[in-house]
């Protein structure tokens, strides 16, 4: 081997050695963010307390791993009535949950206003912190296609 091509083999393990030791050891991936779509359509107390649960035990797991979670509760037809002032049987706890949680959402159907406001003949009022949207269905829709996860317990 002549003295050049010794020379490049010095720099060339160099430059590895060097180059290794300036590279990042290895980059994090970014935590992943969980998101959940819970879904209400019974006006059935014990099946809104199970969505509620759901709500509460999926939070604190991922809070207690460290992860990030958004979730959202989206409630129509008959399942509005979680959500109504005058008619929800879980009033006291939605309140108590808005209080003691952040990153979740509660999402009311614009269609299903309208329709129990017609049938009515009176104004439907909402609990404090519903959002509404025109269609309770198009949104389970429109999160699901953006990598949601569904559940309807």
């Amino acid at each position: 081997m002549d003295v050049r091509a010794g020379i490049y083999a010095v720099l060339a393990i160099g430059m590895l050695v060097l180059g290794t030791a300036a590279a990042p050891v290895s980059a994090q991936a970014p935590a992943k963010e969980h998101k959940l779509i819970l879904h209400v359509n019974d006006n059935d107390a014990a099946r809104m307390n199970l969505v509620l649960n759901n709500l509460t035990n999926v939070y604190d797991f991922y809070k207690r791993k460290g992860e990030a979670i958004r979730i959202e509760v989206v409630a129509y037809g008959p399942g509005l009535h979680m959500f109504r002032k005058d008619t929800s049987p879980v009033r006291l706890r939605l309140d108590q949950i808005l209080l003691a949680y952040d990153n979740f959402v509660y999402t009311a159907c614009g269609n299903t206003i309208t329709g129990m406001e017609k049938a009515e003949g009176k104004p439907v009022k909402l609990i404090d912190d519903v959002g509404i949207v025109e269609a309770g269905v198009v949104r389970l829709i429109e999160l699901q296609e953006q990598g949601w996860s569904y559940v309807r317990p």
